[in-house]
């Protein structure tokens, strides 16, 4: 097993900030999707002087709000899914914390209630992206060792609740100040309702928030890719 002790996001941010010293780059444009956008608020917030805009989309701030909607509110949009979610762990242990049972199986020493405990977590996750009638399955949740490393690190970092003082990245958005951003939301967005980009553009008056109408999470839909490639565009031609 992969030790995860290094990776959190304290440890994510100083490889970005190293990154960008090496490459020699005095500021640059920041661009994050899902839990992305929580890594790029964290550097944003740690190292204002060294971002020149953030474009963000499908944005999640990963509080323990969140993570609780995503692995047991959301049943209310997809009962039947999340009963498949939720029967995945130990009957003793479905009212407590799932992302906790999960962790737990998904290093479990039986290879095989790993590969179960993973592809029933990919499978919720693949679930709660799918509001529109034309979605495709990930292509990636068919390999094994994918399933693997995903719902570990996710699980790694949502039982931790992203290693972050909950809230504290709409706390710290007056480090933001004078940063222009760019917030694109899916409207149909189940997995981090546009509530949450709403809060964050409130809370961050240098940010504009874009909702696609026909979208939900991710970039499936051209009309929020074609959004973020504007955005990209725009700042590029200020400079």
């Amino acid at each position: 097993d992969a030790d995860l002790s290094a990776n959190t996001t304290r440890h994510l941010v100083a490889d970005i900030e190293r990154l960008r010293d090496h490459c020699g780059i005095e500021r640059w444009l920041v661009l994050g999707g899902s839990w992305g956008t929580t890594l790029g608020l964290a550097y944003a917030e740690q190292h204002p002087d060294r971002v020149l805009e953030l474009v963000l989309f499908s944005v999640v701030t990963t509080t323990r709000r969140e993570v609780e909607w995503v692995t047991r509110d959301m049943r209310r949009f997809f009962p039947e899914a999340w009963a498949r979610f939720r029967d995945g762990v130990p009957e003793a242990e479905r009212d407590g914390s799932l992302v906790e049972s999960y962790s737990r199986l998904l290093h479990d020493p039986d290879p095989a209630v790993r590969e179960r405990a993973a592809k029933d977590w990919c499978d919720w996750e693949d679930t709660h992206v799918a509001v529109r009638a034309d979605h495709k399955p990930d292509p990636r949740y068919q390999d094994p060792r994918f399933r693997m490393c995903f719902a570990r690190l996710v699980t790694h970092y949502w039982r931790h609740a992203g290693f972050l003082d909950d809230g504290a990245l709409l706390r710290d958005t007056r480090k933001l100040a004078g940063i222009p951003g760019a917030l694109i939301h899916g409207r149909l967005d189940v997995s981090s309702p546009p509530d949450i980009a709403w809060e964050l553009s409130r809370a961050w008056p240098d940010a504009e928030l874009t909702l696609i109408d026909d979208a939900g999470h991710g970039l499936a839909q051209l009309s929020a890719r074609q959004a973020v490639l504007t955005a990209i565009d725009r700042f590029a031609e200020r400079g």
